[in-house]
């Protein structure tokens, strides 16, 4: 697999269906990891812009918590535990002694469990929405092919916030 001069794997440029939507999604996860690199602890939790209090590390949790809900509450059918516990249930409070290295842990393993789920599954294989979230999306029932996308969306989506956040902290853009 060839990679960026940062290290992101590039997707390829012709690849099955499911190869390219696992590609993509991977090069959005190193992307907000590339985001987040070389900064002290006081800089990863800087707010973007006031009103909003988000910020680089709240991220990191954030998508820790979104792997869990799309892949293993969603998908699997789990019925789990916020990630970073009850009062957190988006994963953006940051707590004092939680740093980057713990939030990348706790983001990585989330990874390597959707990872797992989805490995032997086919595209068309179907999770199951709460009747609330289905309101948004006009059913319960969405396709593993539905939820690689949204979370290709997500992570396109933050990983937009997390170049901003940087660029305030340090002037560091692109990638």
């Amino acid at each position: 697999m060839r990679t960026t001069p940062d290290g992101r794997p590039i997707p390829p440029a012709h690849a099955d269906e499911r190869t390219m939507l696992e590609a993509w999604l991977d090069f959005h996860r190193a992307t907000l990891t590339l985001k987040c690199s070389g900064l002290k602890d006081d800089q990863l939790r800087l707010a973007a812009a006031s009103p909003s209090s988000m910020t680089l590390l709240g991220l990191v949790q954030h998508m820790a918590e979104v792997e869990r809900t799309w892949f293993q509450r969603v998908f699997a059918g789990q019925d789990l535990p916020p990630v970073f516990g009850e009062g957190n249930l988006d994963g953006f409070a940051l707590q004092p002694e939680r740093g980057l290295d713990e939030a990348v842990a706790a983001w990585q393993a989330e990874v390597a469990r959707s990872r797992e789920l989805v490995a032997e599954a086919s595209l068309d294989d179907s999770g199951r929405l709460s009747e609330q979230e289905a309101g948004h999306v006009g059913g319960q029932g969405v396709s593993l092919r539905w939820i690689m996308v949204h979370m290709i969306e997500e992570y396109a989506r933050h990983n937009g916030h997390a170049d901003l956040i940087r660029e305030q902290i340090d002037g560091v853009t692109g990638a």
